[in-house]
């Protein structure tokens, strides 16, 4: 038999605000109701999420994930981030809800997550992509920032993949430049998560000089300016 599909029911605290959240992420509502359950399906393109308003759920609490694979995920995440500036003003990178960042985490594929007013976990990968094997995998610091990765993007544990990444940045000093700007803007991405947003602009500040100092490194300008906006306004 063929032909099946499967549509994932997202619990949400309020249904208005999820509305609006994947609003803001280009999906469009195609049904709701309000009694006698409060429920909605949101679309964009084929993908259609069925969202159940839950009084009293606690979206920090939730242990529940969607796994969605798609043509293009780059093109999906920057589609998502300027939804969100045009109707938030900002990228939010911290709290919930929040949007990561495009990367490979190691033992896995290339992707990024979406976690949403409840909670849960969308996990977006390029299609196609296959998990790390031998001759993909990264050494040094570089190898620090995936396995650092699969701890704060997999498993949402910031705290451990920022002693990761710092233990790493002691560790591989004299790494390759590009390394070490990347292993510093995800440590700021994750101090922003945990709410120490001072330290996030020091590490950005450190960001900088390390890109001026070496004439030829690049990172994306439009990260940079995620965290930057996410940090607030400086002392």
């Amino acid at each position: 038999m063929a032909g099946e599909r499967m549509y994932p029911i997202l619990p949400c605290p309020d249904l208005t605000e999820a509305i609006e959240f994947y609003g803001s992420l280009g999906f469009a509502v195609t049904y709701r109701q309000e009694k006698p359950n409060p429920s909605a399906v949101v679309q964009l393109e084929d993908m259609a999420i069925h969202l159940a308003g839950v009084p009293g759920y606690e979206p920090e609490s939730s242990p529940c994930s969607v796994i969605v694979t798609v043509p293009d995920a780059e093109r999906l995440r920057s589609e998502f981030a300027a939804g969100l500036r045009a109707s938030r003003g900002r990228v939010p990178v911290e709290g919930v809800p929040r949007l990561l960042r495009l990367r490979r985490k190691a033992g896995s594929a290339v992707g990024f997550s979406v976690i949403d007013t409840g909670g849960i976990w969308l996990r977006f990968y390029q299609e196609g992509s296959q998990e790390e094997t031998e001759t993909t995998r990264r050494d040094g610091l570089a190898r620090v920032i995936d396995v650092a990765a699969r701890q704060g993007e997999a498993r949402g544990e910031d705290g451990l993949a920022l002693a990761k990444v710092t233990a790493g940045l002691d560790r591989y000093a004299d790494a390759p430049v590009a390394d070490r700007i990347e292993a510093r803007v995800y440590r700021a991405e994750l101090l922003i998560r945990l709410g120490r947003a001072e330290e996030a602009r020091s590490e950005l500040d450190a960001v900088d000089a390390l890109i001026a100092a070496s004439g030829t490194a690049e990172y994306s300008a439009e990260t940079l300016l995620e965290l930057r906006t996410a940090t607030g306004p400086g002392t």
